[in-house]
């Protein structure tokens, strides 16, 4: 982090030091560094494939002891590549789907999971149009510092355009939204910015009534917003239909099929929530990636394929191919570009040719 010539490429600051242990050499810094550097396979003593085999089982909901018994691996072993590989996975989220774009709709919903000696609550999010997975966060309860949370994230990921939340009767997500979509806006005199909210957001709630355990009857309401601003985004972004939250909770279904510690009533528990947070960025991060989505195929005409199959990320423009799961795992997220230290007097010449030709 200390070169100048981090996140870099194609300026020739890269050359080969051995071919036969796989390193680099920066020619700016000197420093030499192994071909996997970067990706989840970095200091690894096992082979690539192998590891690849076992993340990918449990990206797909296979047990940690169904993997302990098959190939002879310690339990420790396989939670710390789960751990490491849910690491990466939350990089290179952040890095690809964090981006501002136009999101249309978004529904957002909560997952309670059971924990040794108490309960955790995982947040996500959806954008509709493209059933792409927002992110997630994990925590204690189930109050506003978990739905701000999950709404900052939401709003890494959108432009000011009009954009619809839709969510169950859980109060908190109003005054999250309201809080988190603000711009400061200068007022012309002195002291703190003013907070303006953003134009053309639209909140709707579906809220369910209960009786038995059984649904039975709904409330649709707009909270924010009219009715026919949200009626045109509904058919813009799902092609009509009433206010619904079900994208979300076909995502929650995805995700209790695929986190073993997600399955109802099951006996598997949740040890730590550090566990859970990098298990749930694994698998939300192979099911952009990685996974076909059946409702985001579009008609082929080319080669004679009668419908061409998309991911998640394929249908949001992020890459034009599904990805393998090796694939996602050697991605490289680039470090921030570096900035110039922030010194007093005029720079040296050092300094300026180091601004000169990586700043």
């Amino acid at each position: 982090m200390d070169c100048p010539a981090r996140g870099r490429t194609g300026a020739g600051n890269i050359g080969i030091h051995s071919q036969k242990d796989e390193r680099y050499i920066c020619h700016v810094c000197g420093k030499t560094f192994t071909a996997s550097r970067g990706t989840a396979f970095y200091r690894l003593q096992t082979s690539p494939e192998l590891v690849t085999i076992v993340i990918t089982l449990l990206a797909h909901g296979c047990s940690v002891q169904a993997i302990v018994a098959a190939f002879g691996l310690d339990e420790r072993t396989v939670v710390d590549w789960q751990e490491r590989a849910g690491q990466h996975c939350e990089q290179v989220h952040q890095h690809t789907v964090e981006r501002p774009r136009d999101l249309g709709q978004v529904q957002a919903d909560e997952l309670r999971v059971k924990k040794q000696g108490g309960i955790l609550w995982v947040a996500m999010a959806i954008q509709v149009s493209t059933r792409l997975w927002l992110g997630a966060t994990v925590g204690a309860q189930r109050n506003l510092s978990l739905i701000r949370a999950l709404i900052q994230k939401v709003r890494a990921c959108a432009l000011c355009r009009p954009l619809l939340f839709c969510t169950d009767g859980f109060c908190a997500y109003v005054q999250a939204i309201q809080r988190v979509f603000r711009e400061p806006v200068c007022g012309g005199k002195g002291g703190r910015y003013l907070l303006r909210p953003w134009d053309n957001l639209f909140i709707a709630q579906m809220v369910k009534q209960y009786a038995c355990r059984r649904v039975v009857g709904v409330i649709r309401r707009v909270v924010q917003g009219s009715v026919a601003q949200v009626e045109w985004l509904l058919q813009q972004s799902q092609g009509g239909g009433l206010i619904n939250t079900a994208y979300s909770e076909r995502l929650n279904a995805t995700f209790r099929s695929r986190l073993i510690a997600l399955v109802r009533r099951g006996r598997s528990l949740v040890q730590q929530a550090t566990t859970l947070y990098y298990g749930v960025y694994l698998v939300g991060t192979v099911y952009n990636f990685c996974s076909y989505h059946k409702s985001l195929r579009i008609p082929g005409i080319i080669g004679g394929h009668k419908w061409l199959p998309r991911t998640p990320a394929m249908a949001a423009g992020i890459t034009d191919h599904r990805w393998t799961v090796k694939e996602l795992l050697l991605f490289r997220v680039p470090p921030p570009r570096w900035t110039p230290p922030k010194q007093r007097g005029r720079p040296s010449n050092a300094i300026k040719r180091l601004v000169a030709l990586w700043a």
